[in-house]
């Protein structure tokens, strides 16, 4: 039986990280981003999230990464700062087997753990009913489609918009105000 565990991203993960991250950039359509940005700038983008408190974790499948999570904030204006945007990826081997949900689940967990109260998904290509399925059974609901947003692969792709409550979500108002 192979051994999971999620835990948090070290800089030794990145080189995995990275590499799992630019497949997705060269032949998927989660992300809209359409050059694989080398090392160093996934080490800035890391260092910078965890800098800033948002949770990143790897899934290692035995002891080697399998897939990645982190959080990020939704929008740069302070009346945000209790909303973050989820990002999961993971290596195409080992897409279907329950591990990006295994992730999700962490990262709500520690975005709750954090304080965070809502989580949206921004998910690329309203085609990826993987993803859009494993949201929904992370407690997420459907908000909306931004349609024809993105084009990659000489096709318009659309955005679909996904939301969760984190914790106790909008039924108070956090003491930090």
């Amino acid at each position: 039986m192979p051994l999971l565990e999620i835990r948090p991203t070290t800089v030794a993960d990145l080189p995995s990280v990275t590499e799992i991250y630019a497949h997705e950039v060269r032949a998927g359509t989660a992300t809209f981003e359409l050059v694989p940005p080398d090392l160093a700038e996934m080490t800035r983008r890391f260092q910078a999230l965890t800098d800033a408190g948002f949770p990143y974790l790897v899934a290692e499948l035995d002891g080697s990464v399998a897939g990645y999570a982190y959080a990020s904030s939704y929008r740069p204006r302070p009346a945000y700062r209790f909303t973050v945007e989820n990002s999961v990826y993971l290596r195409p081997a080992i897409h279907r087997r329950g591990i990006g949900r295994q992730l999700l689940e962490r990262l709500i967990a520690e975005c709750e753990r954090c304080g965070f109260r809502q989580m949206i998904a921004v998910i690329g290509d309203s085609a990826n009913t993987a993803s859009i399925g494993v949201h929904a059974r992370c407690g997420f609901q459907m908000i909306g489609t931004h349609s024809s947003v993105g084009l990659k692969f000489g096709r318009w792709l659309d955005t679909v918009m996904m939301q969760r409550e984190l914790g106790e979500g909008a039924k108070t108002v956090p003491s930090t105000g």
